[in-house]
């Protein structure tokens, strides 16, 4: 009789599903009794019949092809003794692993409308007329000579910026504003010298810098922690922007850079703006979201390109302190930079930027919490929302919490006294804010 089980039309036999471990014993000459390759110490372990050949794979043994110990291949004990590994085990997918969001590759982002859809950027690719641009990128390469690298710890040892840097100040805007203290302390707590007053091709930038921002600020959604302006003034008497501190900072050729950060809100408050101008060589800008931790599992943070040629103004609206990182890193080549004023320049492979930004009034230095060090704290945001976890809520931008802390590790050969406390920003009298109630 014929086992109908067995057959397929015509009384053949219906041909078996074939796994990978069938294929793997295709070549019926290597069907063996088990054995011990003794060249490469591999035990192959095959037992007869169509359903359930095996072969498996002793990934114990050393895969040497000399059993002879070397002083790159010491003797080890024999291993014989534990059980062979399935090689299809090996080769299947893990099912039961953590699922992980798709890793994304890096996006360019070449124009205005693609930055300001992807990121809390806005770009003018043309801010300040062509001849007071070549005139601004001349006057700072020259003082940027004077410029130093900022040093501070960083676990355990003195670290030093790869680029030139400086601080300027706007004189007239606030009188009883504590520029010294504000400048000592502005770059990774080490204490700096006076700043800088603006040359005055900076205060004639900041006549189309200013109308800018502030132009796009007004078609923008407003935080509830946002600068509101001076109580009792109109708009158009103060605006709500303006520039009073300028950050400067040099790139001499491809290799000079900054690291991811963030920038610092001690002076600048939660919430800040800050106009970021380019000039000279281009250089790559990028940017890439904190992902909080409530997040992590179902979604990947991106890195955004944006290339930043000479006179163009990058606007870092909210919240890209509170969640984004960015940073200038080093290239293989730059093009160079020829300047168009004065005619017959010389081409340059530098790069300035002058980050303009807004100290609050409500965030003086004189208000600034002081640890138990005797130095200043500093400002910053729960990026990643450990805060929000351990509380267990959810939240989005408008939680993001803030929070004051001893920052003179950075240099005290890395030593701090461990401050930490939530910022309460009615409580410590600051305002008048854009939320109300507060």
């Amino acid at each position: 009789m014929v086992d109908k089980k067995n057959t397929g039309r015509g009384g053949r036999s219906a041909k078996r599903k074939r796994n990978l471990d069938d294929w793997l014993l295709l070549s019926k000459p290597h069907l063996e009794s088990p054995r011990l390759n003794q060249n490469s110490r591999t035990r192959i372990v095959v037992s007869e019949g169509t359903c359930s050949e095996r072969i498996c794979i002793d990934l114990t043994v050393d895969d040497s092809d000399d059993d002879t110990p070397t002083p790159d291949h010491p003797a080890s004990p024999k291993s014989d003794a534990r059980p062979p590994v399935l090689l299809s085990s090996i080769l299947r997918d893990n099912t039961t692993s953590t699922l992980r969001a798709k890793r994304l590759a890096p996006l360019m982002l070449a124009t205005p409308e693609m930055i300001s859809k992807y990121t809390p950027l806005t770009m003018h690719p043309t801010i300040l007329p062509l001849e007071l641009s070549c005139r601004l990128f001349h006057a700072m390469v020259k003082v940027s000579e004077e410029w130093s690298r900022n040093k501070w710890w960083l676990a355990d040892r003195m670290v030093e910026s790869p680029h030139t840097t400086s601080f300027y100040a706007r004189r007239g805007q606030e009188d009883d504003y504590d520029w010294n203290e504000a400048a000592q302390y502005w770059y990774a707590g080490r204490p700096t010298a006076s700043p800088r007053p603006f040359l005055p091709e900076m205060e004639e930038a900041c006549q189309y810098i200013e109308k800018a921002v502030n132009e796009s600020i007004e078609q923008r959604h407003r935080y509830s922690l946002e600068w509101a302006g001076a109580e009792g003034s109109a708009r158009d008497e103060v605006p709500q922007w303006r520039p009073n501190v300028a950050a400067a900072n040099c790139y001499r050729g491809a290799k000079e850079a900054v690291g991811y950060h963030s920038d610092q809100m001690t002076y600048l408050g939660p919430y800040p703006t800050i106009a970021s101008l380019s000039l000279g060589t281009t250089r790559e800008f990028r940017v890439r979201e904190v992902i909080p931790k409530e997040n992590s599992s179902q979604r990947e943070a991106r890195t955004y390109i944006v290339p930043l040629p000479h006179n163009s103004l990058v606007i870092m609206h909210p919240p890209c302190q509170e969640r984004f990182k960015h940073t200038v890193p080093s290239q293989q080549a730059i093009d160079v930079f020829r300047p168009s004023f004065p005619p017959n320049s010389e081409p340059s492979n530098v790069r300035i930027n002058i980050t303009f930004r807004f100290y609050r009034p409500d965030f003086k230095p004189n208000t600034t919490p002081r640890c138990a060090c005797g130095d200043p704290c500093v400002l910053r945001a729960d990026m990643k929302g450990k805060r929000r976890e351990r509380e267990q809520v959810s939240g989005d931008n408008e939680d993001i919490k803030y929070f004051w802390q001893c920052y003179s590790g950075a240099q005290n050969e890395g030593k701090s006294c461990g401050h930490w406390s939530l910022m309460d920003i009615k409580k410590e009298g600051r305002g008048p804010v854009i939320g109300t109630g507060l």
